[in-house]
């Protein structure tokens, strides 16, 4: 009997049975429910996925950076452009100075002085005589006495003349009250025939107010002039034929004042640049528009000729131009007691240090010092003490005091010194006229070494170039009271008169050549 195998039907009839009741019963839950499903929990030190979070400290870009500054307005243009002068080179002739002037000169140092509306010599120089509208520029020999004339011009032109070291060549204002004629010339007496020329058609130099001589250059083959450009002052240089002018200075700034250095290497002068660096409208740091007054003064600076190059060389503000003491020394000063500054001081400086220094006396300083004159070293100055009283006074650089005299009483600005060449001598007198004083020369340790009483005063001396001599204006109440030039030895003993024979005005300009 195979017992399994009845087993195996049984068990099956039996499942048959069991699946034929389910089919006709609803169904029964199942004991773990699928529906819903059970919720598996997420991590609780794991945060859900938000909008990514930006930080508070760091700024959303914006259109326009930050960083980028607000551009700063120009200031509204309110300068209008002055006329420009241009050069020209015209109305040039011939004058009548002799073929041999330039060679004269250049080996005998003369003085060189106006004479306006001379009057015929053999009527008596008392009688009144009417003007004749004529001044006459003269050179004359300190030896031989002869005047010579050399340009003749209308009196309005007054003392408006330039003469070159050398001699050898003339700038002047010609004013015949002609506007084809009038202008700035100048006259080249190097050839064989002189010739004069106008550069410019200019009736006055006061250019924006500031009145700059023009300056030649130690050889008088080049005039320094100041122009309006428009919107400013520059300097330019042309030739005594009229050639080549040249804008020296074109920064946009007012440049004004300029002397040539004793041996041509420089030209100084005095600029506002470091104020306003240009005047022109519309450009960036422009002072138009900013109701910034134009300068009537600025600092002082040099230029090289040779390379263009600039350096400034005071640190204080200057209202008058500055002079050459020697090749490598300028002096100038600051203040000006005339519009209430308490103090007007004096410095010089070294152009190739740089070096600047203020003469002030170690002990009783004079906080007004007028007049000043360098001694040819720079290590001395003489200059006018003018506070509660007058008085003149010779000190060194260091600022010890060497002399002081209270009696040599002069009004104020009203004192003319001149050193020797050598430096060892000091020839003091008056100007314009005011002239209180006979002859005074003192040594460099201010000891006298002529001192005499008038007639004839003492205006206005100079040294001739090689010390020799002594020649100053002066007037004589004994003859006719008229003003003459004097030439004396350089201890300004055995003074001549050179100019007696001629009548009208004098007026002496200085040595020349030599």
């Amino acid at each position: 009997m195979n017992y399994p195998k009845i087993c195996l039907i049984a068990l099956a009839a039996i499942l048959t049975v069991v699946a034929a009741c389910d089919s006709l019963n609803p169904p029964t839950p199942s004991l773990t429910p699928t529906d819903p499903p059970t919720v598996t929990s997420l991590p609780s030190n794991t945060p859900m996925p938000s909008a990514t979070y930006i930080p508070s400290d760091t700024p959303a870009p914006t259109l326009t950076p930050s960083t980028t500054p607000t551009e700063t307005p120009i200031p509204t243009a309110t300068n209008t452009p002055y006329p420009t002068t241009n050069f020209i080179y015209d109305n040039w002739d011939f004058v009548s100075a002799p073929a041999n002037i330039a060679s004269m000169v250049s080996n005998n140092a003369m003085l060189a002085f106006l004479n306006t509306n001379n009057r015929a010599p053999s009527v008596n120089a008392l009688t009144p005589q009417p003007g004749n509208n004529i001044s006459t520029l003269y050179y004359i020999s300190p030896t031989s006495g002869a005047p010579i004339p050399i340009l003749e011009m209308t009196a309005q032109t007054g003392d408006q003349v330039w003469i070159a070291p050398t001699g050898t060549a003339i700038a002047y204002i010609r004013s015949e009250n002609n506007a084809s004629i009038d202008g700035l010339y100048v006259v080249d007496l190097t050839l064989p025939t002189a010739i004069r020329g106008r550069v410019l058609p200019l009736t006055t130099l006061v250019q924006r107010g500031i009145f700059s001589e023009p300056s030649w250059s130690p050889d008088g083959a080049r005039l320094a002039v100041v122009l309006d450009s428009g919107y400013d002052l520059d300097i330019y240089t042309v030739g005594r034929d009229g050639a080549l002018p040249t804008n020296m200075t074109q920064n946009g700034s007012f440049d004004f004042w300029p002397m040539w250095s004793p041996d041509g290497q420089f030209i100084s002068f005095v600029s506002d640049r470091a104020i306003c660096p240009t005047w022109t409208p519309g450009i960036e740091s422009t002072c138009d528009g900013t109701n910034t007054p134009y300068p009537t003064g600025g600092y002082v600076y040099i230029m090289d000729i040779a390379s263009g190059q600039v350096q400034q060389i005071s640190q204080q503000w200057v209202t008058e131009p500055p002079t050459w003491v020697n090749p490598r020394q300028i002096a100038y000063a600051s203040g000006d007691p005339a519009f209430g500054d308490p103090e007007r001081t004096i410095w010089i400086a070294d152009v190739f240090t740089g070096e600047t220094r203020e003469l002030r006396l170690t002990q009783n300083n004079d906080p007004i010092k007028l007049s000043e004159v360098w001694s040819p070293s720079g290590n001395q100055v003489i200059y006018q003490a003018a506070s509660t009283e007058t008085a003149v006074v010779l000190a060194n650089l260091d600022g010890s005091e060497v002399g002081r005299d209270n009696d040599l009483s002069f009004t104020r600005y009203g004192m003319w010194a001149d050193w020797s060449p050598r430096g060892d001598a000091i020839a003091i007198g008056g100007i314009g006229g005011q002239c209180p004083h006979g002859v005074i020369v003192l040594s460099n340790q201010f000891g006298t070494i002529a001192r005499g009483n008038p007639p004839p005063s003492m205006c206005e001396p100079r040294f001739s170039p090689d010390g020799v001599r002594l020649a100053f204006t002066g007037v004589n109440p004994r003859i006719d009271g008229r003003i003459d030039i004097y030439v004396a030895n350089a201890n300004g003993f055995g003074g001549v008169n050179l100019t007696a024979n001629l009548r009208g005005t004098i007026r002496l300009l200085g040595w020349i050549g030599g």
